[in-house]
């Protein structure tokens, strides 16, 4: 019996740990061949190649991300070869079964929940005398009826043999994300998320985690993603951990983990920031929403000043960077309320803000009673809400407006400097900002057409003009230092008219080979002669001191130099600042 196990990943550095458990767990009895495409791959390029292997039975990995086109597929497969058996798991069809078996008819079964003894069992009834009634979690059909198994009772996950350590996987660690897992469930009940509905949490064993991550890492892995819904829920598992991860990492590892900021104890920061290297470790914090009437409504305990001291201990250890997420569209988060949320979680300045939108996923409390709060969503995934009894469309509308250019001015670290001031001395707050920047963006159709690097800075240049803010001078001048120290390379035509002719450059160099001791002491290190300046420098006036701003923070109106070296090595540029003569 010939069988695959296949998904649609939604971007190929991502690889599905499903699909490895089934295969680990079925083996011996079943060698299973594993098959992974990505959601834009052609439908008939992803049926052509399946239908080459002449499977018997092809089982699909079903997410919300995936289960529109995975639903194209099999239907195509079916047309051509009937016999072979589809089945399908996941997250996206174990709720709802019913439905999803009328729906779907060119689906033969579906598994539900966790599948590795399930599916397992099914392949030797398929294989055998396909008495389907001794499947457990299973839908299958019986004489044009739907049947549906009882679920067995949840898998001794310490028993569960390694996903990792297929052969195949090998030359694929160095390219992709490697995901693990250490645990299953969720100790919490939010009621918009799937991992409510298990209760309990049930841990793997700790040193075959520890080996696996061992080989991973010395197998090429380069980023290793921990799927636990909560990390750190046991304080000295979480510390157990980490402290093997950082005594036996290798160099250019990362590894990221899903963290509950509010309950992390000040001395584990501490720890980490200690002991961590930098960069070593990325943290994922689900703030969601700071309103506790919403938070109370879903089922969500939360203690944001608790969760504020975590995020602001790890920001100032300077070692771990920090991906905060929101969830616009939540019970009684009407958009003033939401703007509130976003200004509370800025204010923190993680590395990067996700804002998202809610989305009913089936089989959640929040699904189930969306008649409460007048939702509505879509009927196919995502299942996106378009409004509800106090956020109607238009609202959600201009919330994406923000989402569009936080995505591009924050999260992309294109425009430090230039965002903080514009945020704290321009608009009356972060979310202002983001919201009549992207109101503008919209207007003008940039939604809808690509940009590069230079198109980005004219396109908020416009913006600032049109709106006539003041100190564009300044705004301008901060621009250009961020422009500038993220270019590796001297850009051969900036996005601004310079602001020095030929003549007046030539002054500026000439005064810097008289006196280099004025740019400072690692200027002089740098030994550069007048050839130099001309080809790997350049030069621009600006209306403020530069190195009181970067030294302090603050904007002195004295118009000074700014002098940019970009290192023929690649090895970075370096600014400088001085007041001319």
């Amino acid at each position: 019996m010939n069988v695959i196990c296949c998904t649609l990943n939604a971007k190929y550095i991502h690889t599905n740990l499903a699909i490895r458990y089934l295969k680990a767990y079925a083996a011996p009895e079943f060698n299973i061949h594993l098959k992974e495409y990505t959601i834009k791959d052609p439908v008939i390029n992803i049926v052509s190649d399946l239908y080459q292997q002449k499977p018997t039975v092809i089982g699909f990995s079903c997410y919300i991300w995936n289960i529109e086109e995975t639903i194209k597929v099999v239907n195509m497969i079916k047309k051509i070869d009937p016999s072979i058996q589809i089945v399908f798991g996941g997250p996206e069809v174990t709720y709802d079964i019913n439905e999803w078996m009328e729906k779907l008819p060119s689906v033969d079964f579906i598994v539900m929940g966790e599948g590795e003894y399930t599916f397992k069992q099914l392949l030797s009834e398929i294989n055998g005398e396909r008495n389907y009634k001794n499947v457990h979690g299973i839908a299958y059909r019986d004489n044009g009826q739907v049947k549906i198994t009882p679920q067995m009772n949840k898998l001794d996950l310490r028993e569960l043999p390694s996903p990792y350590r297929f052969t195949e996987d090998k030359t694929h660690l160095g390219k992709r994300v490697t995901y693990i897992e250490t645990s299953r469930g969720c100790p919490f009940s939010c009621q918009f998320c799937l991992s409510s509905i298990e209760v309990g949490v049930r841990y793997f064993d700790r040193e075959k985690i520890k080996d696996d991550i061992r080989y991973l890492m010395a197998n090429g892995a380069k980023t290793i993603k921990f799927v636990d819904r909560t990390f750190n829920i046991s304080r000295s598992y979480a510390m157990e951990m980490f402290r093997f991860l950082i005594d036996e990492h290798l160099p250019g590892t990362v590894f990221q983990f899903e963290i509950t900021a509010d309950i992390m104890r000040p001395e584990v920061i501490e720890f980490l920031n200690n002991e961590a290297p930098k960069g070593l470790f990325r943290f994922e914090i689900g703030v969601q929403s700071t309103n506790d009437y919403t938070n109370e409504l879903v089922m969500r305990k939360q203690n944001f000043a608790k969760l504020t001291r975590t995020v602001t201990m790890v920001k100032d250890g300077g070692k771990i960077d920090q991906h905060l997420d929101l969830i616009a569209g939540l019970p009684e988060e009407d958009y003033s309320s939401f703007r509130k949320t976003f200004n509370d979680v800025f204010e923190l300045r993680p590395e990067e803000l996700q804002l998202g939108f809610l989305k009913m996923l089936r089989g959640t409390g929040l699904r189930l009673r969306a008649e409460d709060h007048d939702y509505v969503y879509m009927d196919h995934s995502p299942y996106e809400i378009l409004g509800n009894n106090i956020l109607p469309f238009d609202d959600i509308l201009r919330i994406k407006q923000v989402e569009d250019v936080l995505e591009k001015y924050w999260n992309d670290h294109r425009m430090n400097h230039t965002i903080e001031y514009l945020v704290t001395k321009v608009f009356p707050s972060p979310f202002d900002f983001f919201q009549e920047f992207g109101a503008y963006w919209d207007m003008q159709g940039w939604s809808r057409i690509g940009h590069q690097l230079e198109d980005l800075f004219l396109r908020l240049f416009a913006f600032l003009e049109s709106r006539s803010v003041s100190n564009l001078e300044i705004i301008t001048g901060l621009m250009k230092y961020d422009y500038l120290i993220n270019h590796k390379y001297k850009p051969r035509k900036p996005w601004w008219e310079q602001s020095l002719n030929k003549k007046s450059r030539t002054e500026v160099y000439k005064q810097i080979v008289e006196n280099p001791s004025r740019l400072g002491q690692s200027y002089l290190e740098l030994e550069l002669d007048e050839k130099d300046l001309y080809k790997h420098t350049m030069v621009e006036d600006l209306s403020f001191d530069l190195d009181v701003y970067l030294s302090s923070g603050e904007i002195i109106k004295h118009p000074s130099n700014l002098l940019a070296y970009f290192d023929p090595a690649n090895k970075g540029t370096l600014i400088f600042s001085f007041i001319e003569n």
